[in-house]
């Protein structure tokens, strides 16, 4: 019989807002550290919590979580675009805490938005991903995503210009 696996201990669940600030931990290190993120300040308590409560049910926030209930990582779909006719394509946002990479958990995690984004009705994922990002890029070709342009130049953190490579995901949708 094979041992269990760490990713048995883990599980997914929607997002509450005594996640927050572990969700807050997580991201600080990437906005500190990371070109994962275009963000160059950690949100605020206030702010963090406004966007939690500015998802809603269409676009869900999750987070992975052990069994002695640390969260080790998160996952939210958020709108991609505000106008209307734009309403059913979503952008990912998936990260994993720090010592916890390579074990499959951001790949659990997009592969559950996947799967709640279809459950949803919605018709398309968009990620957003920074050129020098590898892994990021191989974990979304690994889940159905495609290449669907190179924005150059446009980010510009850690004292150097990024480029956006932008992927999406098509969705099964009703004939």
């Amino acid at each position: 019989m094979p041992l269990p696996s760490p990713l048995d201990e883990v599980h997914i669940r929607l997002a509450t807002e005594a996640d927050l600030p572990a969700i807050d931990e997580i991201y600080a290190l990437y906005v500190e550290r990371s070109t994962c993120t275009f963000a160059t300040t950690v949100p605020t308590p206030a702010e963090r919590r406004a966007w939690l409560l500015a998802h809603g049910p269409a676009h869900p926030v999750t987070v992975a979580v052990e069994r002695d209930g640390t969260v080790v990582g998160w996952g939210s779909l958020s709108t991609w675009n505000p106008r209307e006719a734009y309403a059913r394509s979503v952008e990912d946002s998936v990260y994993v805490r720090e010592g916890h990479h390579r074990r499959g958990l951001g790949r659990r995690l997009l592969a559950d938005l996947v799967s709640r984004a279809i459950v949803l009705g919605h018709r398309t994922i968009v990620a957003q991903i920074a050129g020098d990002q590898a892994p990021s890029l191989a974990l979304h070709r690994a889940l159905g995503f495609e290449d669907a342009g190179r924005l150059r130049d446009v980010g510009y953190k850690f004292d150097r210009w990024l480029d956006v490579v932008l992927m999406q995901r098509a969705l099964p949708h009703p004939a």
